[in-house]
């Protein structure tokens, strides 16, 4: 096999790993909430926002020591010991009991700080300039496709019912445990790309040759060294002019993360106003989310047809679709859906409350977040092509760290508050994109003048 056909093949392979372990684990922080309203013991008192708060929080400071773990274990075995302490905390949900349940929260922190770390290291150490963003793409729309596998077993084993119990609740999450599994071991597929040939070129790196990779021939170092070193890369990176500035798109990434994955769906289940089918709705808002991630995926990272135009026009389409969407949400749900009880929402909607709109806003939600994390994913990977592992180490710390603020909140504020949070991180965040992405291409039209 060519390299460019073993590094694609590794590439999808790595989606492949994401969607199915992501089938489990995003179903599973889609439903936690409207599942331990209607858990039934007196031994539990956990709140699917506060865990989620806490995976956030850890997940944040964890951030900082992840490129350390994987200078020492490696990617691949990295993916895979996470994967496990993923799968832990889905079984939680079996048997739940509150300590277990938020030492596992913690647990899984730690766990996604290093496999969204070295998930990154191994997109860019599989990809060149010229198909980062294609490769970003692929690897999106596929685990996205998590979002529908899942969502869909949850849309017809809940169908109908307005009370779930224990005995659905134990099917559900015994069935997403196996899954998650299996997507564990998919990851042990994933080849070392074939090393690139030395280049001389002054321009093959955009950053400056004093935050080094690893791998470019010094020679090797302690297991300690290495943890140090890839800890003093994540501080030097987070410094640069281009990173404090993607720190406002990442930080929106991280408050629409929290409110499409876990708010929303709380908010479509407590609406009493759609029937007894409120429950599976969640299930069905999930597959259309999934289908406008995949869509995004598909058509701004698989075609690639964004690159003659940068970046900006497709973080753009995001921002808009989001707005667009958190307008119809505020119409079309009421304001106290997001902490109301079990019984469901009081309040009344703006408007007649649309299951069709609802549906809309759904698809919308997934667009927009597709547009704006193949983007991000993309930039990230082509500015700091040499410092991977750190650099997606940030990105994630920044997001992290939001998301577990907006679970926090999420307990406490009502809808709009939250919508009216988002929109303004949103525009904020897509103003100082523009900037990083015209700096981008400013370096390259140098570039290509200095070949001259």
């Amino acid at each position: 096999m060519s390299p460019e056909g073993k590094t694609l093949l590794n590439i999808i392979i790595l989606g492949l790993g994401f969607m199915v372990m992501f089938t489990a684990f995003g179903t599973c922080g889609n439903i936690e909430q409207t599942v331990i309203k209607s858990f039934n013991s007196t031994e539990f008192h956990g709140s699917g926002y506060t865990s989620m708060a806490i995976i956030y929080a850890v997940f944040a400071a964890s951030n900082l020591i992840a490129p350390s773990v994987i200078a020492v274990i490696g990617p691949q075995l990295s993916l895979f010991f996470s994967g496990l302490v993923y799968s832990g905390y889905i079984a939680v949900f079996i048997h739940p009991y509150t300590a277990s349940f938020y030492t596992l929260s913690v647990l899984l922190g730690i766990a996604a700080a290093v496999l969204w770390t070295a998930q990154g290291n191994l997109l860019t150490i599989n990809s060149k300039d010229s198909t980062i963003g294609r490769n970003s793409g692929i690897f999106w729309a596929l685990m996205q496709f998590s979002l529908f596998f899942g969502n869909l077993y949850i849309y017809f084993a809940w169908r109908g019912k307005s009370h779930l119990t224990d005995k659905d609740r134990q099917t559900v999450f015994i069935t997403l445990t196996v899954i998650s599994l299996v997507g564990n071991f998919l990851f042990f597929l994933i080849q070392r790309p074939d090393p690139e040939p030395v280049s001389t070129d002054a321009t093959e790196s955009l950053l400056p040759a004093d935050i080094s990779d690893s791998s470019s021939g010094v020679p090797s170092q302690s297991l300690c060294s290495q943890a140090i070193d890839a800890f003093k890369k994540s501080i030097q990176l987070a410094m640069t002019k281009e990173m404090l500035l993607l720190s406002l798109p990442f930080a929106y990434s991280g408050l629409e993360l929290t409110f499409y994955s876990g708010v929303y769906g709380t908010c479509l289940g407590a609406m009493t106003q759609f029937g007894e089918d409120a429950k599976s709705l969640i299930g069905l808002s999930g597959i259309l989310i999934g289908v406008g991630e995949i869509l995004g995926g598909g058509v701004f990272g698989i075609l690639d047809k964004c690159n003659r135009y940068g970046r900006n026009p497709v973080v753009f389409l995001g921002l808009f679709t989001h707005i667009v969407a958190f307008y119809l949400i505020y119409l079309n749900i009421a304001s106290d859906a997001p902490v109301a009880t079990e019984e469901g929402t009081q309040m009344k909607a703006f408007i007649q409350p649309s299951v069709t709109v609802a549906l809309i806003c759904s698809f919308l939600l997934g667009l927009g977040d597709s547009c704006f994390n193949t983007q991000l994913i993309s930039i990230v990977g082509f500015l700091f092509r040499e410092n991977s592992a750190p650099a997606f180490a940030v990105f994630k710390f920044v997001q992290s760290i939001t998301a577990a603020v907006a679970f926090f909140y999420s307990n406490y504020l009502y809808l709009h508050w939250q919508l009216l949070i988002m929109v303004v991180v949103g525009f904020l965040g897509t103003l100082t994109f523009f900037v990083v992405e015209w700096t981008v291409g400013n370096i390259r039209r140098d570039s290509d003048y200095d070949s001259i």
